[in-house]
């Protein structure tokens, strides 16, 4: 087994990025399928206007089998916002979640930002748990009926 390389979101990375979310969060979630179109939207803004040197995204490998991937996008001057974090579950276990999230916050780091903030569920658990042990904590957290489903959807927010 080759070493798990992080590598830079190309745009045929797009694609597989869609589906993976869609089929992800339907079977292990229970969303429905307005998740999917809302990743779409978020790709395709990323792709038409991000800033290379402030915004930033990575695909995880071994391989060359995509295994997961992780966002940096401005969402101020000096807040980055971490966006579309994915760890396939045959990876799971192996550090590419850790690996993707200080690779991302190292970015935000020397790109400039003094903090970041991310929106998640409380049902991620295992992302949840990465974040609090990255030193991250909740902004806030409230109860949501958001992809067919009743969340309790969370804002964490970390200092740079």
């Amino acid at each position: 087994m080759d070493p798990i390389i992080l590598r830079p979101f190309r745009r045929d990375d797009a694609d597989w990025l869609v589906e993976r979310h869609s089929t992800l969060y339907a079977r292990d979630e229970g969303f429905d399928d307005t998740f999917g179109p809302l990743v779409a939207d978020i790709i395709k803004a990323f792709l038409a206007s991000h800033d290379a040197t402030r915004e930033r995204g990575w695909v995880a490998e071994d391989d060359e089998k995509r295994l997961g991937s992780i966002f940096c996008v401005a969402q101020s001057e000096q807040t980055a916002k971490l966006r579309l974090f994915l760890v396939d579950p045959v990876a799971r276990g192996r550090g590419v979640g850790r690996h993707l999230l200080d690779t991302c916050m190292q970015f935000a780091r020397h790109a400039g930002y003094a903090d970041m903030t991310l929106w998640t569920h409380e049902s991620h658990r295992a992302a949840c748990l990465l974040y609090k042990r990255a030193g991250w904590t909740i902004a806030s957290s409230a109860p949501v009926h958001n992809y067919g489903v009743d969340l309790v959807e969370q804002t964490w927010k970390i200092t740079l």
